[in-house]
Formats: C-alpha cells, structure tokens, sequence
C-alpha cells in the first residue's frame, strides 16, 4: 500500500499558524483583563446596574477559557508538525 508524503511547506504552514493561535490566546488573555478591568470599575459605581459586575466577570472567564484553550491547541499542532 501506497502512502502520500506530506508536502514540503505543511510544516512552515503549520508552525505559522502555531504562531497564530498563541497570539490569538495572547488577545484573548488582554480582553480578559480589560472585560475585569471595566467590572471592577462599574463595581465602585452607584448608577452601575448591578448584573454588569458579574456578567463582565463571566466573560472574561469565557476569554481565559478561550485562551487556555488556543494554547492547547497551538501545543497539539505543534505537537503534530514535529511527527
């Protein structure tokens, strides 16, 4: 049986995206703390409704999520282009 070898630039185009999907984490760990950022500043204020805090947090969990989640999959690929 015959098998296909893989092209000469999968690797570089894999690492490329590598690249990608750890910067992609880098973005999402920043919204994070820009999403706790503004909670915390709605959090001092009177006339902030009082669900904003907290569904500020929640996203930004949702973006630390995300983020942990690029980076597992940068580690895979990357993983993956060294076989």
């Amino acid at each position: 049986m015959a098998t296909q070898s893989r092209p000469v630039t999968a690797a570089p185009e894999l690492l490329a995206y590598v690249d990608d999907l750890r910067a992609d984490a880098d973005r999402m760990d920043g919204y994070a703390q820009r999403l706790r950022g503004a909670a915390e500043t709605l959090g001092n204020r009177a006339e902030a409704p009082e669900w904003s805090r907290a569904a500020l947090e929640r996203q930004a969990t949702a973006c630390v999520t995300a983020a942990v989640q690029l980076r597992s999959a940068a580690t895979a690929l990357l993983a993956h282009a060294a076989e």
